[in-house]
């Protein structure tokens, strides 16, 4: 610890950055998917991401620390929880996407640093300045605006929020490592996953994966875009302060917001649009203080 920090491990920056790209433009990639229903999508993506994992798991020589956290009767537990909370995660972003609920989708991830900042200050101790108190507040009277304004959306944007922020909590307390964290939290809803595909199959309207050859290969693209930024979002997240890492993550949304603007063209109503802007000046005011904490480093709290 009394070492330089970039001595220690390398920044969890790019990894979170990428994910969050990623992440900002996966509702172009649900329009190759609309016509699943979101809980057969939400199975079949599952399906396909615990091979892609275990695939990089054995390129990576990770053998060992899978079998050890297999062996981990509380770090199962955990990732238990945490695979529950990702599956409920994917499934409302999915739908919201598909019922056209893309500024809702948006706003629950401008909603999820508030959601990070409080969980990284209550549960693990951080402590926040009086500025990002401020940002809290105002993010918080902008989410207020839904309450009168848009309850439909309100659900939706709660949901993906609290969903997310409670997951990246739960898997930094894992002393797991990122990508067998990933594997087991896959194989863990694999039998859902599978008897939610199976339920597909035998209905009348039959498998979507088996419709077309694009559809099948677009369902298996989910494994990688499902995979891979989240390898990397717990990447990140145990490499950054939590509250950090929650307060980068507005690209993600702001990219969506722009998707439902230009691509969905939806209109946006003056609560949400007032909504938003609340929440663009808490991201500005919280992201302006951790910029001068850091020119000024460590002089004095």
């Amino acid at each position: 610890m009394s070492q330089p920090h970039t001595d220690k491990q390398p920044s969890g920056l790019p990894a979170a950055l990428t994910a969050y790209v990623i992440w900002g433009f996966l509702p172009l990639y649900l329009l190759l998917v609309k016509s699943v229903p979101p809980t057969e999508f939400v199975g079949w993506r599952i399906i396909w991401t615990l091979p892609l994992c275990l695939l990089i798991v054995a390129v990576r020589r990770q053998g060992p620390e899978l079998r050890r956290a297999l062996a981990d009767w509380r770090s199962l537990a955990i990732l238990t929880a945490s695979a529950t909370l990702i599956a409920i995660n994917w499934l409302v972003y999915v739908w919201a996407i598909q019922n056209n609920q893309v500024y809702a989708a948006s706003l629950g991830y401008y909603i999820n640093p508030l959601v990070n900042v409080l969980l990284g200050t209550v549960v693990l101790g951080e402590r926040l300045s009086r500025l990002q108190w401020s940002a809290v507040a105002i993010a918080a009277l902008g989410i207020c605006l839904l309450l009168g304004g848009a309850l439909d959306a309100l659900w939706i944007s709660l949901t993906l929020a609290l969903s997310f922020g409670a997951y990246g909590l739960l898997r930094k307390q894992v002393p797991t490592g990122s990508l067998p964290g990933l594997t087991i939290e896959s194989a863990i809803l694999l039998l859902p996953a599978a008897g939610i595909a199976l339920y597909y199959a035998w209905g009348p309207d039959g498998s979507a994966f088996f419709r077309t050859p694009a559809l099948s290969l677009s369902i298996m693209l989910g494994g990688a875009l499902t995979a891979f930024p989240l390898l990397l979002f717990a990447i990140a997240a145990k490499r950054m302060d939590y509250s950090t890492l929650g307060f980068t993550q507005f690209l993600a949304p702001t990219i969506v917001f722009i998707v439902a603007l230009t691509v969905f063209k939806q209109p946006l109503e003056p609560v949400k649009l007032a909504c938003f802007i609340l929440i663009w000046i808490a991201i500005a005011v919280f992201s302006w203080d951790l910029l001068q904490r850091r020119r000024v480093p460590e002089a004095g709290r």
